[in-house]
């Protein structure tokens, strides 16, 4: 695809991107490369949670009755980022369901409530969930919940087209984790500033109405994902059934907010001429 080859203007040293349709898979760039995903990290270790929850280890709405979190916090706040918890720690900002508070840190609590509820290191969990069953042959966590795991394009194509025909999980819960839970809550969507409504499913950035975006401006509402400081962006429009993978060794900044709207927007616009 044309359209992909964009990544050679972009002001960085390496870069890899794909896209995924029913059809296949199509690629550029550093697809092999191993780069770290920063909070790409996060639908990873959500879906991963999703496949305990479906294994029967957990449930949504079980309280993690953890030190680490306010009374009351469920798995369900901390994939929603409704938690009260802060960003980077485990302070409580606000009761559980008040408010959207984006927390990486909600992200850990999470894993080491998975960790206490099947006796399994939540590395391996994920490994065992999520990546062999997908082949990600080079995809590893390596440190935080929220924000270290390392992957390649290659790697994440094979996550995206999970996402858009679901195999690890049911259909029921996919639907579950693209649907906005607590609908109405307002935040901070970071890098992008206060989002009112600032929409999220369970582990899922969920575009709706939001303006700016990292996503571009042919994408549907529907569109979910995630991008990362480092570098990186995973989306999926279920409207147009896509799926779009971008990975790069330059921290999110300002050559991102122009670069990856317009980047998206010439992916479904060379897609939608057929």
């Amino acid at each position: 695809m044309r359209s992909l080859e964009q990544i050679k203007d972009w002001p960085v040293r390496h870069a890899g991107a794909g896209v995924v349709t029913p059809a296949g898979a199509n690629s550029a760039g550093d697809t092999d490369r191993v780069f770290p995903l920063a909070s790409v990290t996060k639908p990873l270790v959500a879906y991963a949670v999703l496949v305990a929850v479906e294994e029967g280890a957990i449930e949504l709405d079980q309280p993690v009755g953890s030190h680490s979190a306010p009374p009351g916090t469920t798995v369900r706040h901390l994939l929603a980022h409704t938690s009260g918890i802060a960003f980077d720690t485990t302070d409580a900002l606000a009761e559980p369901g008040a408010k959207r508070i984006y927390s990486s840190a909600g992200f850990e609590v999470l894993a080491q409530f998975v960790t206490a509820q099947t006796g399994i290191a939540f590395d391996e969990y994920l490994r065992d969930a999520v990546f062999e069953p997908l082949g990600m042959k080079h995809s590893v966590l390596t440190g935080s919940a929220g924000h270290g795991a390392r992957s390649t394009v290659d790697d994440l194509l094979l996550f995206a087209a999970e996402l858009l025909n679901p195999q690890l999980i049911s259909a029921e819960m996919h639907s579950e984790a693209c649907t906005v839970q607590f609908p109405g809550s307002n935040g901070v969507l970071p890098g992008y500033g206060s989002q009112r409504p600032n929409d999220w499913g369970l582990g899922f950035e969920i575009r709706d109405s939001k303006s700016p975006h990292w996503t571009g401006s042919a994408n549907s509402p529907r569109t979910y994902g995630h991008f990362g400081q480092s570098g990186t962006f995973l989306w999926v429009d279920p409207e147009i059934e896509v799926a779009c993978v971008a990975l790069a060794d330059e921290n999110f900044g300002d050559w991102a907010r122009a670069a990856w709207p317009v980047f998206s927007d010439g992916v479904i616009q060379e897609l939608s001429r057929g």
